[in-house]
């Protein structure tokens, strides 16, 4: 029994065998991985070094820390350089797939130097698209965020008092979510993509465009995080958009409700309508088989047909799609674009947040994390069909 990992023990052979598979489809002799996320994928815990997976023969686990495990297949190194002696000048693979798209320059050179007689193929895309398909263990995981979220998400209307701005609210809804088991972290692919704990736009500060490839911005509290609430005081005839963390599990899901405080605009009622029905229609037509692209097409028609066109996604700032695939990080696989490659497949979850800034009013729509089945979407957070919920001082 190797005590590295934590997954349930065929859990972790069915993973295995699924980075194996691709692989072996790609012509690619092995795949070397120390992202913590992929680390986290394979073995159910994050720890500093590396695995190495070959289509034949064992895995692996080249370990720097923690200290102190010991078992089949685990071998402590120093460096890098040392792993070639383990696996054997005989089992070098011909072809060694890195993860070109998140390893830094030189940590992917020195790799190349250690294994010199490999051909270095991207490993990214093998293990992103391993993971857009999720296993039993990893939906009930899903699950189990959702089901926390939605219980603080609840919780939200009664925590607002008069006078609040939103960050004041913000640390509420953190604290909330944090004594309900929240993990507090967000995990997000790519080196530009920083978030805490989730967005509040209260008012104008929706419009504010953010350098982040979110679906709303936000100024932010300071130049070094520019997104989310700034200290807007939440005023009448403002809404409140709660786009706040769902990691309770390891897995997290995705979730926005917006509220209001007083009564808002019919431009801004019609916009979170056009949001709902967006997501009712796309959760019946995205079957298996159906291009990422189309649903996020459709959405982009709807919100035409409606005379909304301008203000969505975004107004001064728009961002280019409207949903994304969710788990381990914010941003897997697939991506709802309009360029899209991505087909969906059962076992997929994703976000979907068709969203509108309205001028002077703030940002309406809703955010729900989906199920990919044979019959189309499962909505995992709690479907919405009501209005805007009020805030009661």
């Amino acid at each position: 029994m190797n005590p590295l990992i934590l997954l349930p023990q065929d859990e972790h052979q069915r993973r295995i065998d699924a980075v194996k598979h691709r692989l072996a489809a790609n012509g690619t002799g092995a795949i070397l991985i120390t992202d913590n996320a992929n680390t986290y994928y394979l073995t159910g815990r994050v720890f500093t070094g590396y695995i190495y997976i070959p289509v034949k023969g064992p895995v692996l686990y080249f370990v720097r820390r923690p200290a102190g495990l010991a078992g089949d297949d685990i071998i402590y190194i120093r460096k890098p350089e040392e792993m070639p002696l383990s696996i054997g000048p005989d089992n070098t693979p011909e072809r060694l797939a890195l993860e070109l798209d998140i390893t830094p320059y030189s940590i992917i050179e020195r790799l190349k130097s250690v294994f010199p007689g490999s051909e270095i193929t991207n490993g990214s895309t093998v293990m992103r698209a391993c993971r857009a398909v999720k296993t039993p263990y990893e939906l009930q995981q899903i699950k189990l965020s959702a089901e926390k979220q939605c219980a603080v998400y609840r919780r939200v209307p009664r925590m607002y008092k008069d006078g609040m701005t939103d960050i004041e609210l913000q640390i509420e809804i953190e604290r909330a979510l944090r004594l309900e088991g929240c993990l507090g972290q967000f995990r997000i692919s790519g080196d530009s993509m920083e978030i805490f704990m989730g967005s509040i736009l209260v008012g104008e500060n929706a419009d504010n465009p953010s350098p982040y490839d979110f679906a709303m911005g936000g100024a932010g509290l300071d130049p070094s995080n520019p997104g989310g609430a700034n200290g807007t005081l939440i005023r009448p005839g403002n809404t409140i958009m709660v786009d706040a963390n769902g990691n309770f599990t390891g897995y997290m899901t995705d979730m926005t409700r917006t509220f209001r405080l007083g009564d808002i605009t019919e431009l801004a009622q019609k916009a979170h309508q056009c949001s709902i029905d967006i997501c009712h229609h796309l959760a019946a037509i995205a079957l298996p088989g159906t291009e990422a692209k189309q649903l996020y097409h459709e959405a982009a028609r709807m919100a035409e047909e409606a005379g909304l066109a301008e203000y969505f996604m975004g107004h001064h700032q728009k961002a280019g799609f409207i949903g994304h695939g969710v788990g381990i990080e914010i941003n897997e696989l697939p991506v709802i674009a309009p360029r899209s490659r991505d087909i969906l497949a059962a076992g997929n979850v994703f976000a979907l947040e068709p969203k509108f800034v309205i001028p002077k009013v703030g940002a309406v729509g809703i955010e729900n994390t989906y199920l990919v089945t044979e019959t189309g979407l499962e909505c995992l957070t709690g479907d919405v069909t009501e209005q805007i919920v009020e805030f009661i001082p």
